[in-house]
């Protein structure tokens, strides 16, 4: 692992604002600059691994939210010898799935998980770019849920402290964030 102390100044540093998008009002958090700096997303990565790295019992699988939260995931599955499940936007998985539909601060979602992606007892680490007001986490956690599974922790690189989405899953006593706003 790579030296992980002083990761929120990096992530702030390089997560840009982009006011208006998806609609007015709404200021989206680009991490498309700490992607593309390729120091800053390996300290990244492994910041995000740091916790679970040595979790006994391990992590079996690692879940990314749509669609972001799928570029970080990925690679901290790889990076803790676990598998790899992403939860989609309704309609874009092929199998039968879980679905739960949810709020967000702009509109209502409904995401997705196929139903034999995590098998009951499994671990699941739930790995996303932004914690915002905390339904995309808390509609995910239900989902693996509804396998069975055990929910070890929560991975978010950016959390929107003022939207308190925190309080919402407030259950989840392993909920991490790299960086705060």
């Amino acid at each position: 692992m790579s030296e992980v102390r002083g990761i929120d100044e990096l992530i702030n540093g390089l997560v840009r604002d982009v006011p208006d998008y998806p609609k007015p009002g709404i200021v989206f958090k680009d991490i498309t600059p700490l992607l593309a700096d390729a120091s800053a997303f390996a300290r990244t990565i492994d910041a995000l691994c740091a916790p679970w790295i040595d979790a006994d019992p391990r992590v079996d699988k690692v879940v990314g939210i749509e669609a972001r939260g799928f570029i970080l995931a990925a690679p901290v599955a790889l990076a803790l010898g676990a598998g790899f499940v992403p939860v989609r936007k309704q309609g874009k998985l092929p199998g039968l799935t879980h679905s739960q539909t949810y709020a967000l601060e702009y509109g209502q979602e409904t995401l997705e998980i196929h139903q034999d992606a995590i098998a009951a007892g499994e671990r699941v680490l739930v790995i996303d770019d932004v914690l915002a007001t905390g339904g995309t986490v808390e509609a995910t956690v239900g989902l693996i849920r509804a396998g069975g599974a055990e929910i070890v922790g929560v991975s978010v690189l950016l959390e929107l402290g003022f939207l308190r989405g925190r309080e919402r899953v407030a259950e989840l006593a392993a909920l991490r964030s790299l960086a705060q706003i």
